[in-house]
Formats: structure tokens, C-alpha cells, sequence
């Protein structure tokens, strides 16, 4: 099943949808458009059936570079106010809150609202070519509002983040691997495919074990040590209950690959 719309292209296949970020003229800047058909994509792929994995890319040299300005995007808006067009602006979790993995295929540069979408997924696999940083620091729209300031200090940790946020400098492929802030480089090639192979190896496995790790780790954050204990064994008792579980085991004893259906 494919598709495009204005500013995202949409394919799903083999249990994983690919989402594309295609607007490669502006590098895949965020637009008030571009965020609403993310927005309604991700929409899609929650109401959908059989997707397991979800990747995130661009087309063209970059991820994407940031985000239009209010000035640009307030055009044929009217009487909009700054409030209103940052709330259809904050797309980021709309990918954060899918339910099941999401992995960042960042094929080039991902800054300022760029970096925040590709924060907003589980994974992230990288060109070895790119950048990802904020280094767009003018009041006008240099300020993080898409999670940024949140979701990059629980990946590299409060001092790394407060250096990329209040320096704006960008870190390299290989620093941003270093620093855990993506979990894979690959030549600018082979990123696609490198994004792929990871999807589906997460894609082979069982799917409702997939979404209550993500559950687990996701909710796990906010929770005392305890209280993601008893999260933990909670979502485990629940996995005992589902088909998946039945057919491990059944295929276990029978030595043969699993067929795991998501129920």
C-alpha cells in the first residue's frame, strides 16, 4: 500500500510503513501543511491494521533542516496568533506516541524542528554524512518547542543536551553515535537499507511484545524504580494471556519459525 499527499509519502509493506517527509526543495522543513499530513499519517497508521514497525525519513540530501517561520506559514492562516499555529506546529508526538517502534532513518542533516521529530522515535539510524544539532538560535524560532528541550537530555543526558541546546552547535555522525544519540551509522547509501534491515528484524519478532517493551521502557521514565517494576510484571502477566505467546511456545517444540499475528 502506497501513497502520497502533498508534503508525505506513505508505504506499508511487510508489516512496516515508511513515511517520508517529502519536500525536498525546502529540505523537508516543517510546515504548517507538512505537520498536519504528519499528523493525519500517523493518524492512518494507528487506525491501520498489521503495521509493526514504523520508519521516518526524508527524501532528498536531508531529513530535515527545521521549520518554516510564522511569517511564512501565517500567510493564508488570517488572523492567527503565535499560540495557535505553535499547537499545529507540535507534531513530534504524534510519532512519539505511536504505539508500536518507531525508527528514524535520518538520510542527512536533522536540525531544530528536524532533530525533534527524529527524537520523537525509538531508534535512530543515521548517514554517516549528516548533522544534527540546533543551532538556529534567533528568538524568532531558535527555541525548542516540539519536545526538544525534554525528549534530548533523557537520550544524551542533561549536560550534552545543554551543550547542543545553548551553544547550537551541531555533532557529527560518529559524536552523535558515541553519545547514544542514534544507534547506528551507515554510509549515505546503504542508510535506507541499513534502516530497513533494523526495521525488520524488529518486524520478525513478535509485534505485542515489541509494543510493551516500547510501553514499558516509555512509561518506565516517569515512574519510581518500583512503581517500573510493577509495570513490568503487569504487561508481562498481559503477554501470557495472547495467541503470540501460544504459538512461541507451539513453535518451539515443533522447531519451526514462528508465525506471529499480533493477537
Amino acid at each position: 500500500m502506497a501513497g502520497k499527499r502533498g508534503l508525505i509519502g506513505y508505504e506499508a509493506s511487510g508489516g512496516i510503513a515508511t513515511i517520508t517527509l517529502d519536500s525536498p526543495a525546502t529540505g523537508n522543513r516543517v510546515s504548517r501543511e507538512l505537520a498536519e499530513e504528519l499528523r493525519d499519517t500517523c493518524r492512518r497508521v494507528r487506525e491501520g491494521d498489521g503495521i509493526r514497525v514504523v520508519v521516518v525519513t526524508g527524501n532528498g540530501p536531508s531529513f530535515s533542516v527545521g521549520r518554516s517561520s510564522f511569517t511564512e506559514d501565517s500567510g493564508g492562516l488570517g488572523a492567527v496568533d503565535v499560540k495557535s499555529w505553535l499547537a499545529w506546529m507540535r507534531v513530534a508526538e504524534s510519532l512519539a506516541a505511536l504505539p508500536m517502534p518507531v525508527i528514524a532513518g535520518l538520510n542527512g542533516d536533522a536540525l531544530d524542528h528536524g532533530l525533534e521529530l527524529a527524537l520523537a522515535a525509538d531508534l535512530r539510524v543515521c548517514s554517516e554524512n549528516a548533522r544534527l544539532g540546533f543551532p538556529d538560535r534567533t528568538p524568532a524560532s531558535g527555541f525548542p518547542f516540539d519536545g526538544g528541550t525534554q525528549r534530548l537530555p533523557r537520550v544524551v543526558g542533561p549536560a550534552m543536551a545543554l551543550d547542543m541546546l545553548l551553544t547550537g552547535r551541531t555533532v557529527s555522525a560518529s559524536e552523535a553515535l558515541q553519545m547514544g544519540l542514534v544507534n547506528k551509522v551507515a554510509t549515505a547509501p546503504d542508510v535506507g537499507e541499513a534502516t530497513r534491515k533494523v526495521a525488520e528484524e524488529i518486524a520478525e519478532g513478535a509485534p505485542v511484545a515489541a509494543r510493551f517493551a516500547k510501553e514499558a521502557v516509555r512509561d518506565g521514565q516517569e515512574l519510581v524504580l518500583q512503581q517500573g517494576l510493577r509495570l513490568e510484571a503487569d504487561l508481562n502477566v498481559l503477554l501470557q494471556t495472547t495467541e503470540d505467546r501460544a504459538e512461541g511456545l507451539a513453535s518451539f517444540r515443533e522447531k519451526r519459525n514462528p508465525v506471529y499475528r499480533g493477537r
